[in-house]
Order: C-alpha cells, then sequence, then structure tokens
C-alpha cells in the first residue's frame, strides 16, 4: 500500500504542476484613445484611424484574430486592462518600471522623447529647470510627462498646470494661458503644422531620462496574459522584417519612429 500511495501522490504532483493550457486567442478587444493624433483619432464616418489603429490591424493579421478597438479615458486603460474589459492597451504607453509593477508590456513598437513646447514669443533660450522657473507648463494629467513635470520642474520653480486631456493644454498654450506644454514629441508634430499650433515651437533639448520617460511605447498586457505577449512580440518582429511597420510609419511620419 505504501508503494501505491506514493505512486498516486507522484501523479498528483505532476497534474498539479502541470501549466495551464493557454488560451486560444481568436478576439481581442483593444482600449485605444481616440484622441491622439496622428496615432489615433475618430474621423468624420465615426471610425478610428491612426499610426497605431493600422499596426495594430497589421498585428491582429499577422496574429490571425480579430479586433476589437474600444474607447478609454487614459487613466481607465489599466483598471479596464486588469478588469478584463478590455484585453490589451494599444494607446502610446510607455513602458516603466512603476507601470510594469502593474502589467506586463511587448516589446517596443515605437519610441521617443519628451519635449517642451512652447510660444514662440516668449523666445525662450534656457528651458532648463532653473531656466524655467517662474513658467506656467501644462501637462496631461496621469502621464509620466506629468511625473517629470513635477519632479523635476515644479521642484526648480516652475509652475505646473494639470490637464484632463493633451488637447486641452494644446488649447491653452494657443490662448496664451500657459508658456509651454509637457508633451510626447511626436503627439505634437500634426498640431503644430497646422494653422492652431502656429503659436508655438519645440524648445530647447529632448527629454530623454529613461528613469522619467521610460523604455519606448510598447503594448500593455495582463501578466498573466504570456501567451499573448509571446504572440504580439513574434507578430512585432514580422511586421519590421517585412516593411510592413516602414510603410505603415512613412504614411504619418517622414523619419522613422521605431
Amino acid at each position: 500500500m505504501g508503494l501505491v500511495r506514493c505512486l498516486v501522490l507522484a501523479l498528483a504532483s505532476l497534474v498539479l504542476a502541470a501549466p495551464a493550457s493557454a488560451k486560444n486567442w481568436t478576439e481581442l478587444r483593444i482600449g485605444v484613445s481616440g484622441n491622439y493624433p496622428p496615432f489615433t483619432f475618430v474621423d468624420e464616418h465615426d471610425r478610428f484611424q491612426g499610426f497605431e489603429i493600422d499596426l495594430a490591424l497589421a498585428l491582429c493579421q499577422r496574429m490571425g484574430v480579430k479586433c476589437e478597438f474600444v474607447k478609454e479615458e487614459w487613466e481607465d486603460m489599466i483598471p479596464s486592462l486588469v478588469a478584463h474589459s478590455i484585453d490589451a492597451i494599444f494607446a502610446s504607453m510607455s513602458i516603466t518600471e512603476d507601470r510594469k509593477k502593474q502589467i506586463a508590456f511587448s516589446n517596443r513598437y515605437y519610441t521617443t522623447p519628451t519635449s517642451l513646447v512652447a510660444r514662440k514669443a516668449l523666445n525662450l533660450r534656457d528651458t532648463s529647470p532653473a531656466g524655467m522657473k517662474g513658467r506656467v507648463i501644462g501637462v496631461q494629467r496621469d502621464t509620466l510627462q506629468a511625473d517629470y513635470l513635477k519632479e523635476v520642474y515644479v521642484s526648480a520653480g516652475a509652475v505646473a498646470r494639470i490637464y484632463t486631456t493633451q488637447a486641452e493644454a494644446q488649447f491653452e498654450l494657443a490662448r496664451g494661458q500657459i508658456d509651454a506644454i509637457m508633451v510626447d514629441k511626436l503627439s505634437v508634430y500634426d498640431w503644430l503644422a497646422q494653422t492652431q499650433g502656429e503659436c508655438c515651437a519645440y524648445a530647447g533639448e529632448d527629454l530623454t531620462d529613461a528613469h522619467y520617460i521610460g523604455e519606448g511605447v510598447g503594448v500593455g498586457l495582463r501578466k498573466e496574459d504570456g501567451d499573448l505577449l509571446q504572440m504580439i512580440n513574434r507578430a512585432i518582429d514580422q511586421i519590421i522584417a517585412d516593411g510592413t511597420y516602414k510603410k505603415i510609419n512613412d504614411k504619418y511620419f517622414p523619419f522613422s519612429v521605431y
């Protein structure tokens, strides 16, 4: 009986130790912002468009899955992912150590520095933290730029003006209500080329400190979805290798954002 009992216990332990079968991913609900051109925006026909939309569709095609885009407010992205309301975040979310404590990230699919954009009339020559002392700088809340602004610039005497969306910050900058905004550099590329952005220009050097700015932008995923992570990373490699990524990149930018 002792031998039989040992065999039964051994088999039971093997069953318990066996990994759970991977989910058969056939559909994905992807959280997007919808108000962050040229990355994501809603056109006149109420359809999602933009660099990240095209990229996500290319990845879904490579993975052989049906993808549905779900508009989420920025502050709801991670909570919705964790709550299984969406399966992935495709919303220009930078890979940072703090966020990696909550969710997993794919390999980066683009990278960009943070920049200050200021009113041209100010003719700012020193945009260092000390040089911006007393200046009012706008930023979108709950972003790495907001953290950077508070920890580096506000601590040196700048004044932070926090907005729900980046579009609101840009509007206030164009009206002259604030001196500058701190943003993802690519996110204002189109705006600066448009009439409403003629007031303003990039100011100073790019801000690239990885401690604040992160390791690039990746797809946000639940930590337990390791199989989906592998699928997405493999698809990213494929569209880069076969030139699909470059075609999508060149549709929106005159330079590589990878």
